[in-house]
């Protein structure tokens, strides 16, 4: 395709570091689907006639049709995905295909594809997501009032309910959805007739081929279509941060299936043996997609040093990019349809989550609070009456709300019973009624503001 000007072939260590078929076919609907509008654009401007964009448009059809069928060739010899349809579609049509390439080089239909491949992805994920927020919502619906631990530095902090916990990680997951959204409106600019870096002679439209590709627009500088791979970075951060909070997800999903802790369980279906301890039921699921994010933000620095010392414009070393976005992609869709499955599959311990909201005075805040509301007490003050009281209850081997009446006035004589209003579990989360807290009150606020987000 490209050897007028050489009058050796490749040797065969060349050959191996310049090909790039193995990987980039994956691109073969994008390059098709850019070819195609490229060639009705040609036959409107009059660059190329009818009958060749007929040809080339029936020659691309069949062409797609034997990749979908698993039946193409693909030849390392042509190097990439573009050659390999090219060269395959000259054994089609003959001279014609030779004209599909006027006006546009490898390098803007390279970055074309990658665009419509990342794009492409990046609203499947908005989908994955939207699963993933809907089955976290779901278990809040049923939990609203289920009691467990808050932890702060993994140490019982204060009572929280179980599905306060579980729309904490829809607030993340909608966040990472408006992320890739915003990338996929930055990125969704079409680079189709930069050519190789200057544009062409040839009366192009590139309104016409980014509008029939979905872009809202043609990028503006030729140099920058071409060279520009930021939205791959941007896209790859995006998940870079999805996996992360995925990760976290997962590792509650871990230590809340302990024995230790028992928490939560889950079926047959997300978790694995031993090969020699009968007992143990592995939470492989949420290990591994706690794994993912080393790929994924692993991806995204390679990405970004790849194109850190690169010169405007096109450089090979760009071949580079795809193959960390693909693998990458590939993790995190996984991973977010591992997670989907496992929070549906899930079931709270209802009266272990409440055991462990009551222990290591979880309530002793609520205490506090109620010393500095009743008593109209400094909140220092009540701070300090407040951890004597919880060192009489640990002295006791008791709960706070198990204390008697006449333990607590040993320490403040104004106490009243009144006071065992708010030292169970329950009561401390009911009583969290601020905005964004978690009384049950407010977790079925906000699940049916989700159910309606959600449709």
């Amino acid at each position: 395709m490209w050897g007028g000007r050489f009058s050796d072939t490749p040797s065969g260590i060349m050959q191996a570091i310049n090909v790039s078929i193995d990987f980039d076919k994956r691109l073969a609907d994008q390059d098709i689907q850019g070819s195609l509008a490229h060639a009705a654009m040609l036959a409107k401007q009059g660059i190329i006639s009818s009958d060749d964009h007929a040809a080339i448009s029936q020659g691309l059809a069949e062409i797609k049709a034997e990749i979908d069928a698993g039946d193409f060739a693909w030849s390392a010899e042509l190097e990439d995905i573009h050659l390999n349809i090219e060269g395959r579609l000259r054994e089609k049509i003959g001279d014609a295909a030779g004209r599909l390439h006027t006006g546009r080089s490898r390098n803007d239909q390279v970055a074309t594809d990658f665009r419509l491949w990342v794009r492409g992805n990046l609203d499947h994920f908005a989908g994955r997501l939207d699963a993933l927020i809907r089955a976290l919502v779901e278990q809040a619906d049923a939990n609203t009032d289920t009691i467990m631990p808050g932890f702060t530095h993994l140490q019982s902090a204060q009572p929280v309910t179980f599905g306060h916990h579980m729309l904490a990680y829809a607030e993340m997951f909608a966040r990472d959805k408006s992320r890739m959204e915003d990338c996929r409106a930055r990125m969704n600019e079409s680079p189709l007739g930069a050519a190789a870096l200057a544009g062409t002679p040839y009366p192009i439209d590139r309104d016409m081929t980014a509008d029939a590709l979905g872009f809202d627009r043609p990028m503006a500088n030729s140099l920058d279509a071409v060279s520009a791979r930021d939205f791959a970075i941007e896209a790859l951060s995006a998940a870079s941060i999805c996996a992360t909070h995925l990760s976290r997800l997962a590792e509650e999903i871990v230590i809340w299936t302990s024995a230790q802790f028992a928490f939560i369980s889950l079926s047959d279906k997300y978790t694995t043996g031993s090969s020699i301890m009968p007992q143990k039921r592995n939470p492989d699921a949420a290990e591994l997609v706690r794994a993912k994010v080393g790929r994924i933000v692993g991806a995204t620095t390679s990405l970004m040093i790849v194109m850190k010392g690169l010169p405007l414009a096109y450089s090979k070393d760009m071949q580079e990019d795809k193959e960390p976005v693909f693998d990458a992609f590939e993790a995190l869709d996984l991973a977010l349809a591992a997670m989907t499955g496992m929070i549906g599959d899930m079931t709270p311990n209802k009266d272990r989550l409440a055991e462990a909201a009551g222990a290591a005075y979880s309530t002793a805040t609520d205490l506090a609070d109620w010393l500095v509301r009743s008593l109209n007490m400094p909140f220092r003050d009540a701070h300090h009456v407040t951890g004597t009281i919880v060192a009489l209850a640990e002295k006791q081997g008791k709960t706070l709300d198990a204390l008697s009446l006449a333990d607590m006035q040993s320490v403040e004589p104004k106490i009243t019973d009144d006071v065992f209003s708010v030292l169970s579990p329950l009561a401390s989360a009911s009583s969290r009624l601020s905005y964004g807290g978690t009384a049950p009150s407010n977790v079925r606020a906000q699940v049916k503001r989700w159910k309606k987000k959600l449709g």
